[in-house]
């Protein structure tokens, strides 16, 4: 039996008005707090667990994150049993392309609302199986044996040109004007060991707080809100949201 011992926070930072970012575990959203759980894998048959950064001001960036977690989890609880790995793949392909629709339809509906888009990292279990995904510049580390691994690849100019002065445009995202968004999204069920941690984190955490510092944190047990609280100290130039998974 694996176990997951969860704990989760999202804060609005020192200089934001509002929190755009918003985190789901299993039925649960956070955003202007913390949580904490621990999910059995041999009592559910699937859950989700996913970060949402939301872009776009005005609010429009927090609505942006909290309908696509919304909708994400309302599609994997009626998704079929039984559905081989492609086509999972095929269908949260699928997902992607309709909820990218809903939230650039929701900006022509409400000028307000334009332009508002967001990233999505996350894992799913489902059919005995766990997958992570990718779109945009928020991230999920692998912290096995004191070594602090970024499972994802950023969705961004700074990754592709290699140049951090790009650091803060993506360029792949839920929304936001983005007509062929698309999902990394890979089965690493094997490569989930007892003692590994997994973390999602929006880029509030990794813009403010060096990978070498993160490291440091986990090998001490930092839960969620203890990670949080650095970008905050060194800062807290944005939302940051953290979400911290001891596989156990």
């Amino acid at each position: 039996m694996k176990k997951f011992s969860i704990t989760a926070a999202s804060l609005v930072g020192c200089i934001r008005s509002n929190n755009e970012d918003m985190i789901l575990v299993w039925d649960r959203y956070i955003r202007n707090g913390s949580f904490r759980t621990e999910l059995y894998m041999d009592t559910l048959n699937r859950f989700v667990i996913a970060l949402a950064d939301g872009m776009g001001g005005h609010q429009a960036g927090e609505v942006a994150s909290q309908e696509t977690l919304s909708n994400l989890h309302y599609f994997v609880s009626d998704l079929p049993q039984n559905l081989s790995s492609g086509d999972f793949n095929e269908m949260m392909v699928a997902w992607l392309n309709n909820i990218n629709k809903k939230i650039e339809g929701m900006g022509i509906g409400r000028p307000e609302y334009a332009d508002m888009g967001t990233t999505l990292v996350g894992i799913v279990y489902y059919g005995n199986r766990l997958y992570w995904m990718n779109c945009g510049d928020s991230r999920i580390y692998r912290f096995r044996n004191g070594v602090l691994t970024q499972l994802s690849i950023d969705h961004s100019l700074n990754s592709m040109m290699g140049v951090k002065k790009h650091s803060n445009i993506i360029t792949n995202c839920i929304g936001g004007g983005c007509r062929t968004s698309y999902l990394d999204l890979f089965e690493f069920t094997e490569n989930v060991l007892p003692g590994d941690v997994l973390m999602l984190c929006s880029d509030g955490l990794n813009d403010m707080v060096p990978d070498e510092k993160i490291s440091s944190l986990m090998a001490g047990g930092a839960e969620a809100a203890q990670l949080c609280q650095a970008a905050i100290d060194a800062g807290g130039y944005d939302n940051v949201s953290v979400c911290v998974i001891k596989v156990e």
